[in-house]
Parts: C-alpha cells; structure tokens; sequence
C-alpha cells in the first residue's frame, strides 16, 4: 500500500510539474524593482503578434500642421500610441497582459530645443505597464534616434504579443 501511495505521489508531481504544464504561460525574468524585463521565454507552439512601427494621431486636429499643438509632447504622444496599440490588440482579442516586447523609436523634440523625451514616454508605458491592473513587465528597448519620418513625431513603437 505504501509503494502505491509513493507511486500515486510521483504521478501527482510530474503532472502538476511536468514542462507541458507550465509551458503555457510565456516566463519574464529580470530585477523585480526594474520597470522592464530583462528577458522572456515564449513556450513552444504559441502564436506570435507583430506590429509595424506606430506613430501618434494628431492630439488636436484643428491646430496647424507643423504646431506643438497638433500632436504634443513625447508623453501625450506615446499615450496616443498606446492606446492605437490596445485597440489593434483587442481586434485581436490580446491584451496588454499579452506583449512581450516593445521597441520605442525616440527622436528629439523639435519643439524643446531639439531635447530628447525619454522621461514622457516613461511616464505614458508605466500608466499600462507593471501596474495592479496589469502586472506584465514586458521587455523593451528605448533607441534614441536623429529623426522620425515626421519632424513633428517624436515617438514610434513597435509592438509583439503572444497567444
């Protein structure tokens, strides 16, 4: 009776253990105190969505073209992007609990002496991400670059999500 006790045991623990159990859920892994992760481990089998790089929509279209008013700052920027992103992932239907990897394209600011924002689109991902609502800490890279194809567009992100 003890070897089957044992026997049911070790059959317990490789189901509720085995790979094929926890492989389900893409893995993050990096420094918890760090609003990025350092990497990720996508299990075997999922399906992957890709964005091209996304620019804002105008914040104001009544203002001029070529005005700061007519898309913002780098934040009120990224805030647009963000929200083109969960919509398209919704079509989808993922979620930002679903991406995985961010790549920001950050060019300086034509309208602040030519700065780069890196604060403003840290302050837009952190209203959507490693939040209560949404814990995901996906992993990303921030690139400043010259220039956007618009002078006025000072942020562009790619997105990927998995299944």
């Amino acid at each position: 009776m003890q070897k089957l006790f044992c026997f049911i045991g070790i059959i317990a623990l490789f189901i509720l253990y085995s790979p094929q159990t926890h492989a389900q859920t893409v893995e993050f892994f990096g420094n918890p105190s760090s609003a990025i992760s350092s990497g990720a481990i996508v299990p075997e089998g999922k399906k992957m969505f890709w964005s091209s790089g996304i620019v804002a929509d105008a914040a104001d279209s009544s203002a001029q073209v070529g005005t700061y008013g007519r898309f913002g700052n780098t934040k009120t920027q990224a805030l647009s992007i963000l929200k083109k992103l969960q919509a398209a992932l919704n079509k989808q239907k993922l979620s930002f609990k679903d991406v995985l990897f961010l790549r920001v394209y950050i060019a300086p600011d034509m309208f602040q002496n030519n700065k780069f924002d890196f604060q403003g689109w840290f302050d837009a991902y952190a209203q959507y991400f490693g939040t209560k609502e949404n814990p995901i800490k996906p992993c990303r890279s921030t690139i400043g670059v010259a220039a956007l194809v618009q002078p006025d567009k000072c942020i562009e992100i790619e997105l990927v999500a998995v299944y």
